[in-house]
């Protein structure tokens, strides 16, 4: 099988880096035809290569979903493994693929393939979140240097920045459930089931054709902030509404608004979101999935 393996060389902090020859090896020693490639951002990855039959990733999740989008570009429809090698890792998470980048490879290698959804909004694809709202866009905000001098702390720093300017978003947002006008101060579309590691997605299903919502709705700060930590300790407080849907349409009186796909920069409003149901061939471990 023609397979190109694909890694991002920042990701985890060079973790893709470092294994990439050893994963290499894995999918070489099982027969597989396999040709890697650091990911240049500027370009598709996929010129020259039109012809391979499974795409490997080794990052993050935006590397992930830099890599589906650009497949989409070219209307490739091929199998996909993941590497996980990047900070949270959440839809790789949702998939069970190990963290250990050599575990990963083996499970890919004698994995099966399994018909999972994607989301899809304005024409910008998804793997695992989209986004808007308080701290939803923290890491495209922090400077790079920062990112580079202080690490995690730099997405702290700049979420109390974040807290100090917050201003909640007039929305009126359509699901297959009904419509709904509400101020709120965080809106977060579930494909996968976690954020930045935390299960926020209490029922979210990769293979259910369904996007699992959540709306935070303006209180005061100190009772929306409680009312999330409350959510997150397995409580159903009334500011935090949860609803499924397959498409969800949202729209705000408010300009330049920033979203946020996977950790990196998402659409514009009006939005118009689509669970896009098995788009994705998503080589799985088969204990798990």
């Amino acid at each position: 099988m023609k397979t190109l393996l694909l890694y991002n060389i920042k990701a985890g902090r060079g973790k893709a880096h470092d294994n990439i020859g050893k994963v290499a090896d894995i999918f070489r020693s099982a027969g597989y035809d396999t040709r890697s490639e650091a990911i240049d951002f500027a370009k598709n990855p996929f010129d020259g290569y039109e012809d391979v039959q499974m795409v490997v990733v080794a990052g993050g999740d935006g590397t992930l979903n830099y890599v589906v989008n650009r497949m989409k570009e070219r209307k490739l429809d091929i199998a996909l493994g993941i590497i996980p090698s990047g900070t949270a890792n959440d839809f790789a998470g949702a998939v069970g693929m190990s963290r250990n980048p050599l575990k990963a490879a083996r499970q890919i290698v004698g994995g099966c393939e399994r018909r999972l959804d994607c989301g899809c909004v304005n024409g910008l694809y998804f793997v695992n979140i989209f986004s808007f709202g308080l701290f939803t866009t923290t890491s495209q905000r922090t400077p790079d240097e920062r990112k580079r001098k202080w690490g995690k702390l730099a997405y702290i720093f700049e979420g109390i920045r974040e807290l100090r300017s917050l201003r909640p978003l007039p929305l009126h947002v359509c699901h297959d459930g009904g419509q709904t006008d509400m101020d709120a101060l965080m809106v977060l579309v579930f494909n996968g089931e976690t954020a930045g590691g935390f299960r926020l997605a209490r029922t979210a299903d990769v293979r259910d054709g369904l996007f699992d919502g959540l709306i935070l709705e303006r209180r005061n700060l100190f009772l929306s902030c409680v009312s999330m930590v409350r959510y997150l300790l397995g409580g159903h407080p009334s500011s935090v509404h949860h609803f499924r849907s397959q498409h969800i349409s949202i729209a705000t009186s408010v300009e330049n608004v920033l979203t946020d796909v996977d950790g990196q920069r998402g659409a514009e409003f009006p939005l118009d979101i689509s669970c896009v149901a098995g788009s994705l061939r998503v080589i799985c471990p088969v204990a798990e999935r």
